[in-house]
């Protein structure tokens, strides 16, 4: 995804074109090019906001899967490129075009490394060494990183007692994930330890893009293709030097890959856009929610994963402090 890939201050980030005012108050106001007929809803967005939970849930599912005949980098160079071709599809069909200035792209490159190159190898190179489901379960600090790095690198996201007290819970409940008391008891330390790192790339980037790509003038669609092309190409140059060109393509993994990419890295993002437009930014964010639940259930059903008890217990407590984090301070 651009996106997960999902995160409250990372969805309010992810309609790149929209006015902050339209998504802080949850208002549907048209991106720069946008026409009418774009806002106008197809399926009711309570089905899209279970679609989109479902697709990102099981995205980690498909990481998996994709990883059993592709090395790490491959899965995420297949990813990113399945992703951006789908975007390159719908830019034509709604007869969009990519953004030219060359700075803008540099500012796309860097979104696409922070964004997608850098998190989807670390989770593919994490969930070598956990289960899909606890990698779903890191991927929910996103939001705790966003905001941290937020308020770090951006003079307005000033720090509040709400924010301090959420992000203290939530890693809170990072050390109980990893069960802390046992020594970090997560069979691989090293592979949660890179969904995490994911997590914080993904944060850093929602940061970077709310910096320098909010107000570029193009839509979310384009700049998103643009951006997930550029990933791809990142990918594309070190990849071909690093891994060996599979011997093979299994029917099951290249399909997973696929579905990974054109549906849970591309059309997802247009789902997501489609509810921040038209449920506003904060509705749109409560499937970050979700996602850990899915992934969990898809991981003990379909693989046969196991967790410990503090595990999904660890993930309560970081979504109490996610949403603890993003809830106004009442004014007096």
């Amino acid at each position: 995804m651009v996106v997960m890939e999902s995160a409250s201050s990372a969805t309010e980030r992810a309609a790149y074109a929209t006015a902050d005012s339209a998504t802080e108050t949850g208002g549907a106001d048209p991106s720069p090019g946008s026409s009418s007929a774009d806002h106008r809803p197809g399926l009711d967005w309570r089905i899209r906001f279970l679609l989109l939970a479902l697709v990102w849930g099981l995205s980690f599912l498909f990481v998996k899967i994709s990883g059993e005949a592709f090395a790490p980098l491959q899965v995420a160079l297949g990813r990113v490129a399945f992703g951006a071709v789908a975007l390159l599809i719908v830019l034509v069909v709604k007869r969009d075009t990519l953004p030219r200035r060359p700075t803008l792209w540099l500012h796309l490159a860097a979104a696409g490394l922070l964004l997608n190159a850098l998190p989807f190898t670390l989770f593919a190179y994490s969930e070598q060494r956990i289960t899909s489901a606890l990698a779903g379960i890191c991927n929910a600090t996103t939001p705790l990183f966003t905001l941290l790095v937020a308020m770090t690198a951006l003079p307005s996201e000033r720090p509040n007692r709400n924010r301090l007290a959420g992000m203290a819970i939530g890693f809170l409940g990072v050390l109980v994930v990893f069960g802390i008391w046992n020594g970090a008891d997560v069979g691989d330390p090293l592979g949660a330890g890179l969904a995490l790192a994911a997590a914080l790339s993904m944060g850093a980037g929602w940061v970077y893009v709310r910096r320098f790509l909010t107000h570029s003038g193009h839509s979310s669609v384009s700049l998103s293709a643009a951006q997930l092309t550029a990933g791809a190409v990142e990918l594309a140059l070190v990849t071909p030097f690093l891994t060996s060109f599979p011997r093979a393509f299994p029917l099951a993994q290249s399909l997973s890959l696929l579905t990974l990419g054109a549906v849970g890295t591309g059309i997802a993002f247009l789902i997501q856009y489609g509810l921040v437009r038209d449920a506003g930014a904060t509705v749109a964010s409560m499937v970050t929610y979700l996602v850990p639940i899915i992934s969990t259930i898809a991981g003990v059903i379909v693989l046969g994963e196991t967790l410990n008890w503090h595990q999904p217990v660890g993930a309560v407590v970081i979504l109490a402090g996610a949403a603890l984090s993003q809830r106004r301070t009442s004014s007096k």
